[in-house]
């Protein structure tokens, strides 16, 4: 399964392309978009909906997993970052790509082994799981990684198969 992550901005937006298959993900790209600044937001977003539809293009992900937006001290950048989500969120629709959300905690918990891992941690183990000789660079970048990896664990597991659990099998009563 090839996944997209995608941490979300308006000035620089984070992606990271894995394929991912029971317990092994494979590094297949990862970079940022980025608008240039002193643009009007209008304009700004106009240019992160055409860049998304190119990454779709190019990589066909069977799957997108972006972060859920979190703010508690700048509303305003949270509310800009906001904008930049919904375009995204609205390129991957209408390529009828699934999305899967996740906050920082469950990334964390997923990558790192703790939800409140510091992010160095997180970034390290970004490296080490996609066996990578540094880690990835600029942080957006290594964020989407992350999200990508988390999603791949959360959709390959060995819970999520086709097979039925037959809960009257386990009835004792």
């Amino acid at each position: 399964m090839v996944i997209l992550g995608i941490d979300p901005g308006v000035a620089t937006i984070g992606f990271g392309v894995i394929e991912a298959q029971r317990g092994h993900n494979r590094l297949i790209q990862y970079g940022t978009i980025t608008t240039p600044p002193g643009i009007p937001l209008s304009d700004r977003l106009l240019l992160i909906h055409r860049d998304m539809g190119q990454l779709l293009e190019l990589f066909h992900p069977d799957e997108v997993a972006i972060e859920e937006l979190f703010f508690s001290k700048n509303i305003t950048t949270g509310i800009a970052v906001a904008h930049g989500r919904g375009v995204i969120l609205l390129a991957v629709a209408e390529k009828e790509i699934p999305v899967y959300e996740y906050t920082p905690m469950q990334v964390k918990q997923s990558v790192a082994g703790y939800g409140k891992a510091e992010k160095r941690q997180v970034m390290d183990m970004t490296r080490r799981l996609l066996r990578m000789d540094h880690v990835p660079r600029p942080d957006d970048a290594a964020d989407a990684l992350a999200l990508a990896i988390c999603h791949g664990r959360a959709a390959t597991s060995l819970i999520n198969t086709d097979r039925k659990f037959d809960a009257k099998k386990y009835d004792t009563r």
